[in-house]
């Protein structure tokens, strides 16, 4: 059995678990700073959160691009959700509105990926090296 990774299932997974931080641990975890651990609006977190969402996103989707598809539309919804999860890093009072479609935009991004690399299993371009 070959080990091999699904960039897009990766990807999806990140941003659920982005979605979940950013709903339930204020609901729940509202006493950490009372231990000294502050992870709730804290720039440095979120900001590594992002980091993390684009750096797995982009190569789940430039993956499925060059090997399978060569479709552009699940980067222009990728990159959508990341700056609009980027301009909520610094509008912090308009969180929840800027969240809630940064996340959608990036879920859907990975989904159609996904789904046109099942429809495409193999697709050759004019840039294709393979």
């Amino acid at each position: 059995m070959q080990g091999r990774i699904n960039w897009d299932a990766l990807g999806i997974t990140a941003s659920v678990a982005c979605a979940i931080h950013c709903a339930v641990l204020p609901l729940f975890l509202s006493s950490l700073p009372l231990f000294g651990i502050n992870i709730i609006h804290n720039m440095v977190f979120e900001a590594v959160m992002v980091l993390l969402a684009f750096c797995i996103g982009a190569y789940s989707l430039y993956h499925g691009y060059r090997k399978h598809h060569h479709n552009k539309w699940p980067f222009i919804l990728f990159s959508v959700g990341i700056i609009l999860l980027i301009i909520k890093l610094f509008f912090v009072h308009y969180d929840t509105w800027l969240l809630i479609p940064a996340v959608i935009l990036i879920v859907t991004a990975h989904f159609t990926n996904y789904r046109k690399c099942r429809i495409h299993d193999h697709a050759h371009a004019d840039d294709c090296d393979h």
